[in-house]
């Protein structure tokens, strides 16, 4: 059964806007634990718009699960990935001007790269994980370089809008899932995924885990945090909410 590891980035944006101490991230990663989530992701971007240090090492510090540490593979975040050694990291494209992230990394064009930031973490005892747009080629290159997972973008299934579409979508991801699987990588899934779109998603067979943030940062306005995350995890468990 795949687990839910909640991302608390959001919560840290809410912060952000105006330069306060509160809400803070890292008690609504306790209270994530709390309504069973199986671990926290946060994303230190380089740009600090949202996570910031501090926040990474309180929640090593604090939670009781698993921390998932988004970053980009770049000196400074590997550095304090170092520091920090959260159970595990994945690698995720950056850019300055995206609002969220925009696509997969393109792993076939960054081999060099990406292989050296893999092997220092790994070495550190760090598990890797790459971000990848569900693409046979990204995976297989993935494969090569000694990833220890894959997460593959729902993205654009999420963003989908006509049945034709979506069913186009998720038959890349259901494939793609299927031959990471095969290669014996583990497989996550994350982006834009929502308490409707979750439960088909979450029926392919293969998926470890779901790194899921702002649809349930979003819902958990109106229903609270921790009712928010025991809705998303009843439905990646097959279950039904009633609003």
């Amino acid at each position: 059964m795949p687990k839910l590891f909640v991302n608390v980035d959001h919560i840290a944006t809410l912060r952000e806007a105006r330069k306060t101490v509160e809400p803070d991230p890292i008690h609504a990663a306790v209270l994530a634990e709390n309504a069973g989530a199986e671990g926290i992701t946060a994303h230190l971007r380089e740009d600090r718009r949202h996570i910031q240090d501090k926040d990474i090492y309180l929640l090593r510090k604090t939670i009781k699960t698993k921390l998932n540490l988004e970053m980009a593979a770049t000196q400074e975040i590997i550095n304090i990935a170092k520091d920090v050694k959260p159970d595990f990291v994945t690698f995720v494209p950056e850019k300055r001007q995206e609002i969220t992230t925009e696509s997969g990394l393109k792993v076939s064009q960054n081999t060099d790269k990406l292989e050296r930031s893999m092997s220092i973490l790994q070495k550190e005892g760090i598990g890797v994980s790459l971000f990848v747009d569900p693409n046979i080629v990204e995976i297989q290159t993935c494969y090569k370089l000694g990833a220890d997972s894959v997460e593959i973008n729902t993205g654009r299934y999420s963003l989908a809008k006509e049945p034709d579409e979506i069913d186009v979508e998720f038959e890349k991801i259901l494939k793609s899932v299927n031959f990471a699987s095969n290669l014996g990588l583990k497989v996550n899934a994350g982006h834009g995924l929502n308490y409707k779109n979750v439960k088909k998603i979450a029926e392919i067979n293969g998926i470890s885990e779901f790194n899921i943030g702002h649809n349930i940062i979003a819902r958990a306005i109106f229903i609270g945090l921790e009712k928010a995350v025991k809705e998303m995890i009843a439905l990646i468990k097959g279950g039904e909410i009633w609003d």
